[in-house]
């Protein structure tokens, strides 16, 4: 497997264990930022970059449509199921997606109809949800805290792969308005890091909150 290193002008590094790359880069990057996050939320989040590194895995054929689906409709799809299981999986996807996209196609979003906000908030409570409900239930026991981490830590989570995506690159006049919107948007600490960082001092208005 190839990677790009951006951190040294578009670098090509030979990964030979996927697994273990996303591991030691997630580490490095919580280390970096100082924050918190349960190991079985970050192993988690490791084997999920791993298999979405698949594309047959992120992509779903619906009718005749192949690609990402709205989150929106399979949360309506997710409402109106009385399958556990097919809801349990729907709010799982709903969750794995948002935080694929968020943390590694945010500044994709920009201009876009939903912005990185959204599938924060999207992915957060679909998390959250699918942690009340299988709790009491034999997979409940040992996923229902990491779907309640995951949640909780949504933003975090985020900040971490977004810092994963961008490497060590420069930052230009674009990605600091890009930083600034994002920080206001969804109160990213990383964000906020990345302004300060660059001698802007975000200031706290009404349009910014913390998650």
């Amino acid at each position: 497997m190839l990677m790009i290193d951006r951190g040294t002008r578009e670098r090509v590094v030979r990964v030979h264990n996927l697994q273990e790359y996303f591991h030691d880069s997630i580490n490095d990057v919580v280390a970096r930022q100082r924050v918190e996050i349960d190991p079985h939320a970050a192993h988690y989040v490791v084997n999920l970059l791993t298999i979405f590194s698949r594309s047959n895995e992120l992509y779903e054929e619906h009718a005749e449509h192949y690609g990402l689906r709205p989150l929106a409709l399979m949360l309506a799809e997710a409402a109106n199921t009385d399958r556990f299981d097919q809801r349990n999986h729907l709010l799982q996807r709903i969750g794995d997606v948002a935080l694929f996209i968020a943390g590694f196609f945010a500044d994709g979003l920009a201009g876009k109809a939903v912005d990185v906000d959204y599938y924060i908030y999207m992915g957060g409570n679909a998390y959250d949800s699918l942690s009340e409900e299988i709790r009491g239930t034999f997979r409940g026991r040992a996923f229902a805290p990491v779907y309640k981490e995951l949640a909780a830590k949504f933003q975090v989570l985020v900040d971490v792969l977004n810092e994963m995506a961008d490497g060590a690159r420069e930052s230009s006049d674009i990605n600091l308005l890009r930083a600034y919107e994002v920080w206001l948007k969804t109160g990213s600490r990383r964000a906020e890091a990345l302004l300060r960082q660059s001698g802007v001092e975000p200031m706290q208005t009404h349009l910014s909150r913390r998650h």
